[in-house]
């Protein structure tokens, strides 16, 4: 089983080497994805990449989180991966995890392993900004009881995804948002999801979601508008629940 670990990264100078460091200890094939940071994190790639020997792909302009993703699919398919595993790069994922999510891969019974950071808070770490926890459990209940799925936290990065499978979904959204079609489209193509606990860390709320997102009110209409056009958009492969009461806004 052949398995690739894609990390996203945007202006984490601060934590992305010694998150490299502790990735390269579990992972063999690595790709760090930078969205053209402006902090310097750039340079710390260009001089450690090559001595742990992981690949980059350095953008010019920052293109988003979703694409990085959507990125990360491609890469494990031109490279003929089994599995592609993401994580963040900001010490809130542990590289000690990754293990873990083979260990579910290789058990065969799932096609996307999703970790949660909410099915075991017995060693958290820090607390979720309040407005984050909100959302994540109010979208999360929404993507439950229209997709019939029954995630405990449908926002965590930390993923193991089975190439063959993820590459059949048709994923266009860039940004923040890319979760709720993911989920939509991961569902409508039958895709088996699972969930494995990943440790709840919080060391820093500092992230800023562009965009006007950071208002708490602005990014929780603007996820609910991407999993609602999502859900139009495949509503004859998702359950008849997954239709009631939509929003009204037109889908791009």
């Amino acid at each position: 089983m052949r398995s690739l670990v894609v990390i996203p990264v945007y202006n984490e100078v601060a934590t992305v080497e010694q998150v490299l460091r502790r990735v390269r200890a579990f992972a063999g094939d690595v790709v760090v994805i930078d969205d053209a940071s402006t902090d310097g994190t750039g340079a710390v790639l260009k001089r450690l990449a090559p001595r742990l020997g992981i690949r980059t792909l350095v953008r010019k302009q920052n293109a988003g989180y979703g694409r990085a993703m959507q990125d990360a699919f491609r890469l494990g398919a031109e490279g003929e991966y089994d599995w592609v595993i993401t994580m963040d790069c900001d010490e809130q994922h542990e590289p000690d995890w990754i293990p873990r999510f083979l260990a579910e891969a290789r058990s065969d019974r799932f096609d996307v392993i999703s970790g949660s950071r909410y099915l075991n808070l017995d060693d958290a770490e820090g607390t979720p900004p309040a407005d984050r926890r909100s959302i994540n459990l109010r979208i999360t209940t929404e993507i439950n009881d229209r997709l019939g799925l029954s995630l405990t936290d449908g926002f965590c990065g930390f993923k193991a995804y089975r190439v063959s499978e993820v590459s059949r979904l048709e994923l266009t959204e860039d940004g923040y948002a890319f979760p709720m079609q993911f989920w939509v489209e991961a569902v409508a193509a039958g895709l088996r999801i699972g969930e494995i606990p990943v440790r709840l860390i919080y060391t820093s709320a500092a992230r800023s979601f562009g965009g006007g997102l950071d208002d708490a009110s602005v990014r929780y209409r603007h996820y609910r508008r991407v999993l609602h056009c999502a859900i139009r958009r495949r509503a004859s492969l998702l359950p008849e629940t997954a239709l009631d009461g939509l929003m009204c806004t037109p889908c791009p």
